[in-house]
């Protein structure tokens, strides 16, 4: 990173913290895997004043979700659950228990956003027991499905089947799955001693008042780790290039895919298993944001250009760390744009010579080609939105592993000779000179 983007960078978290009275804003940059740049400016305490550092920890909320997720999907790639099994396959007896896993997820069970009680009043989070008690209390406040409703609720319940699943504490799950395979050896659920402190600011007076440290107990999986800019910053980079050890790279994917568009007059804003995103032009951002007592914070990754920003701000209120993130990725992409990667031939494959070239299908011509020694074909002109890529599935079979027929067979038929006479794509005809329907 080039030192004139640097310094705007800088101007640009100096001038969001004066903006939105912050006693300190903090931000991490990550691309390739490297954390490339970063900012601290204002205070982590007030008393006494204490400048933030790479290794502050601050508290992330809501990005807590995404690592509760990461678990439950690496769960299912186990086999040890479905996305689609029922609440109450993991947790036997419990009210609302018809809800699944994937609803839940994507923020779309119609479950109320907390846990029963005023429990933002209180600060008094139930442990296990009592949440699956009063889970009989809690309201389905509208039908699964119908729309993005928000639920620290179902999150909290997402930790009671990993704790279930596993026999053992939820931290020590995300710690043994997630946290320890990225080194992020300062992040949990019980923070450092040179912690930052968390503040409201009075929008009047000006006056920094320091908020609580909330105890979460069994609500902790929505939102209860503490993180650094250093830490986070290297889960940014696993979203952004996943370490199958954590994730494999298809299920990081899945997850940042959307369930839902929340503005559909719009679409620039979707939720996926956990991860948001939010589309600017032509790029899309995934992340998530956080908010508890004292903290915010935002954590944006392009995926495409292996990018990332975290910020945090310790208030309670008044600054948008998610949108800076994202204004963060615009402002590095636009100034060091990333490079596309240069062509290179590629080596033979003798066994995929005879699929290449024109085929057609439904009066459509299908290009085969090959790129990376897999075979791939789309429609002649057509954008990567219509490509497929194949595997082997036997003889004279491939499957679709990616692209719009994902999942779907390709099946070889030849002649006496044994060379291909058509071919079935979805079971559409797919041969060598265009015929119409009456033809085949």
């Amino acid at each position: 990173m080039n030192p004139q983007l640097q310094a705007r960078i800088d101007h640009l978290v100096a001038d969001r913290q004066r903006a939105w009275r912050a006693p300190n804003v903090s931000v991490g940059l990550v691309r390739d895997g490297q954390l490339v740049h970063t900012v601290h400016v204002g205070a982590a305490r007030l008393d006494p004043v204490t400048a933030a550092t790479d290794d502050t920890p601050f508290m992330i909320g809501s990005v807590t979700k995404t690592f509760t997720a990461v678990v439950i999907m690496a769960l299912r790639d186990e086999g040890r659950l479905d996305l689609d099994d029922r609440l109450d396959a993991h947790l036997p007896g419990i009210s609302h228990g018809e809800l699944t896993i994937r609803l839940m997820l994507g923020h779309l069970s119609g479950l109320q956003r907390e846990p029963v009680g005023r429990v933002w009043e209180s600060m008094d989070n139930p442990d296990a027991d009592r949440l699956l008690a009063e889970l009989a209390q809690a309201e389905q406040v509208l039908a699964p499905h119908e729309v993005f409703h928000y639920s620290n609720l179902a999150f909290a319940l997402l930790g009671q089947v990993i704790e279930r699943l596993e026999r053992r504490p939820w931290e020590d799950v995300v710690r043994q799955r997630v946290l320890h395979p990225l080194g992020m050896t300062r992040t949990g659920l019980t923070p450092a001693a040179d912690r930052a402190r968390g503040y409201l600011v009075h929008p009047f007076s000006g006056v920094a008042t320091e908020e609580p440290v909330a105890d979460l107990k069994a609500t902790a999986p929505m939102g209860g780790l503490w993180s650094t800019v250093a830490d986070l910053s290297r889960y940014a980079a696993f979203v952004a290039d996943p370490d199958p050890a954590v994730l494999a790279p298809a299920t990081v994917a899945t997850m940042c895919r959307p369930q839902v568009i929340l503005d559909p007059d719009a679409w620039t804003l979707g939720y996926g298993l956990s991860f948001g995103m939010v589309r600017r032009g032509d790029r899309i951002y995934v992340g998530h944001g956080g908010a508890m007592p004292g903290f915010l914070t935002g954590l944006r990754v392009s995926r495409p250009d292996r990018l990332g920003a975290v910020v945090w701000a310790n208030s309670s209120a008044g600054a948008e760390p998610i949108v800076l993130a994202a204004d963060l990725l615009d402002l590095v992409l636009d100034a060091e744009p990333t490079a596309a990667s240069p062509w290179t031939p590629e080596a033979s494959v003798p066994e995929l010579a005879e699929f290449l070239g024109s085929w057609w299908s439904e009066g459509e011509e299908l290009v085969f080609s090959v790129r990376d020694g897999r075979l791939w074909c789309a429609p002649r002109g057509a954008g990567a939105l219509f490509e497929s890529r194949f595997i082997p599935d036997g003889p004279d079979r491939f499957r679709v592993d990616l692209g719009r027929e994902r999942g779907e067979a390709l099946d070889v038929e030849r002649d006496a000779s044994g060379r291909i006479s058509r071919m079935y794509l979805a079971t559409y005809a797919v041969t060598r000179e265009p015929l119409a329907f009456a033809e085949l």
